[in-house]
Parts: structure tokens; sequence; C-alpha cells
């Protein structure tokens, strides 16, 4: 069996990392979707809010495993048998922090391949902080987030009011 790691912090998650998943669950017998608990940026869901909404987005999904995790990603590799990592590839902006991450893991663990998948076109301009920036400013981004993430986001700036510090502007590699 050949188990995939597809990690991020999906905060929050969107179309374009459900179109990963899916696509990725095709190529393996398993993918493991990993919320990481600890990333450096300023995070608008905590990791139980943003686990319940990528375990949702999953739900019906047999080959699709939804785990929160912490520490480095290679070693959760380890940890759970995982042979592979799973990463998208949107814009080419994206391809220079991949391939770094891509060579640093490698370094670490040369047995775990690094796979990475072009977003399909109808996803290349979604972001996870282009979510939450359009949502904080009471934009509409249904066709963007599950309905369940869509509904989060606005219960999520209805409770923020005008203290929305915490939303960073639109960075490319989320």
């Amino acid at each position: 069996m050949v188990r995939a790691l597809f990690p991020g912090t999906f905060d929050p998650i969107h179309y374009g990392h459900i179109d990963i998943a899916h696509r990725a669950a095709r190529l393996f017998d398993e993918v493991v979707v990993a919320v990481y608990d600890r990333p450096l940026k300023n995070l608008l869901f905590s990791p139980e809010q943003r686990l319940a909404l990528v375990r949702q987005a999953f739900q019906n999904e047999p080959k699709i495993v939804v785990q929160g995790y912490s520490g480095l990603t290679i070693q959760y590799c380890r940890e759970i048998n995982a042979q592979v990592i799973v990463r998208g590839l949107r814009v080419f902006s994206d391809f220079e922090h991949e391939f770094r991450m891509a060579l640093a893991n490698n370094r670490l663990d040369p047995s775990i391949e690094i796979i990475a998948l072009i977003s399909s076109s109808d996803h290349t301009f979604i972001s996870s902080s282009t979510v939450r920036e359009i949502a904080s400013l009471g934009g509409d981004v249904s066709s963007m987030v599950p309905p369940a993430v869509n509904q989060a986001l606005k219960e999520r700036f209805s409770e923020l009011g005008d203290c929305q510090q915490i939303v960073p502007m639109t960075y490319l590699r989320d």
C-alpha cells in the first residue's frame, strides 16, 4: 500500500486543496490530509476548527484520512509510514518555495518522494489568504470553499468585528 501525505495549514480549506487531495487519491492507496497545528503565520481558525472543516470536506471519501500533526512534516511521514508527500502548485511563484521545501525534505529523508500536482485551471487563483481577505471584506467566497467553510468564515468575521488584524493580506504561498 502506498500512503501519501498532503500537509498544510488549510486556513481555510478551499476547492483547490480539495481538488489536489482528490487527484492524489486517484494515484495512491491512501491520502492523509494532515492539518499542521503550529505554522509560523497568523491563523484565522484554531487547529480544532481547521480539522473539523477539513474532515467535513472529506467525510465521504474512503481513501482520504484527515489528521492533525505538529513538528517536522518529514518526521510525521515516518510516523504514519507515508512514502510520498503531495504538494499543489498553482502559479509559477509557488514553484521556488515548493522546490526549496522539497530539497530540504529530501535532505532529511531521501526515501520519501515529493510529488507536485499542478492545480486545475479552475483553481489557480484560489489561495487561503485570498479567501480570507475576500471574506473579511464581506465578499462572496461561496464558489471557492465548501458551504460549511463559507458559513464558518462568516461566523468568524462576525466574531472579530472590526478587530481583523489576524487576517493577512494576499500572499500567493498558502
